[in-house]
C-alpha cells in the first residue's frame, strides 16, 4: 500500500477574523490545528494540536477552519479521508501596515 498523496489544498478559504481584543493587546502567534478532512474535502474534526498561547486566537482559528473546504488527500485516483496539521498564523504585521 502506498502512502497517500496529501498535498492538502486550502482552496480560497477566508482568513480567520483577528479578535479585536487580541489586536488591542498585541497578541499574535501561530495556532496549529489537527484537521480530519473527509474524502469530499470537508473538515470532519478540527481540534487544537498546538496553542498560540492565546485562547482568543485559538478559538478564532478553530471557528474559521471548521468552515473551510480542502482538497482531499488521494491514494491513486481515489479521494480518501486524511488528517492534516494546519498552521494558522495571526500576525500584527499582516493587519497593521508599518
Amino acid at each position: 500500500m502506498h502512502e497517500p498523496l496529501y498535498r492538502g489544498g486550502y482552496l480560497n478559504n477566508p482568513k480567520p477574523l483577528y479578535p479585536p481584543l487580541s489586536l488591542e493587546l498585541a497578541e499574535q502567534g501561530t495556532v496549529r490545528l489537527r484537521v480530519q478532512v473527509s474524502a469530499q474535502g470537508w473538515p470532519s474534526v478540527v481540534e487544537l494540536a498546538q496553542s498560540s498561547g492565546f485562547p482568543r486566537l485559538d478559538r478564532a482559528a478553530l471557528t474559521a477552519v471548521r468552515r473551510w473546504k480542502f482538497v482531499p488527500a488521494r491514494q491513486g485516483d481515489e479521494a480518501i479521508p486524511y488528517t492534516f496539521i494546519v498552521p494558522v498564523e495571526f500576525s500584527l504585521k499582516a493587519v497593521r501596515p508599518s
